[in-house]
């Protein structure tokens, strides 16, 4: 779920919509690309006074957390399943499509831009330009490439200035396409095809022992204080 907003109310609230999986009550979840643990405590759809237990796609919902602070979170920050955390990165590949120009310049590398992408807002420059498509075949072109213009499509490496969490568009269209503005004109629309992952395998599976442990810990709690409890013989 990319988070739109958040709050402080006796907790911290997030607001998003829900673009795949569910969200219950007592969930386990990460809160990326901050990597921090969270727990939903309470779920609320838009508008409805009336609290639920759980969520699904397509939903608006003010999800309440614990193990968080409102100040460590940023509109475009992603509640994400801790099994498969959404990627977050600081670069991308990307197919885009040139629709119009400021001035009909010229765009080569080295262009800056604003990128909007679900809930993300960033700046990004272009670090280099990979490949020209053919508009009629569809197949990339070979030609060296310098620079295109209006009505071009290219492939091309995208840089930001912060880490953003983002997801191939043929593994999840929602949150892998986008838009380019320039002195807030709409000039581009992509289409993200290639991720560098910052979180390593290593780190994954740290994440992931982690939450394990948390929960066994959870479940042996009880017993520990069932076992306390009973008499000696």
């Amino acid at each position: 779920m990319p988070i739109i907003d958040k709050f402080k109310d006796m907790g911290t609230v997030v607001m998003g919509k829900i673009e795949s999986g569910t969200i219950r009550k007592g969930d386990s979840l990460l809160v990326m690309p901050n990597k921090a643990h969270v727990k939903v405590i309470g779920i609320a759809i838009y508008c409805d006074e009336n609290k639920a237990r759980r969520s699904g796609p397509g939903e608006n919902v003010c999800a309440k957390l614990t193990g968080i602070e409102e100040e460590n979170i940023l509109p475009g920050f992603v509640l994400s399943s801790i099994m498969r955390p959404i990627p977050s990165v600081t670069e991308f590949t990307a197919q885009l499509q040139i629709i119009e120009l400021l001035d009909n310049a010229i765009f080569t590398a080295g262009y800056k831009a604003v990128l909007h992408i679900h809930s993300v807002v960033e700046e990004c420059g272009i670090v280099a330009l990979l490949q020209q498509i053919d508009p009629k075949t569809k197949k990339p072109m070979k030609n060296k490439l310098l620079f295109v213009k209006n009505g071009a499509v290219v492939m091309c490496r995208i840089q930001v200035s912060n880490i953003i969490c983002v997801e191939k568009f043929s593994d999840f269209p929602q949150l892998g396409r986008f838009t380019l503005r320039r002195e807030g004109k709409l000039f581009a629309v992509g289409k993200v095809t290639g991720l560098q992952q910052l979180l390593s395998k290593s780190e994954y599976f740290v994440v992931l022992s982690t939450f394990l442990i948390s929960m066994l810990s959870q479940s042996l709690c009880p017993l520990a204080a069932a076992v306390s409890e009973y008499p000696k013989l």
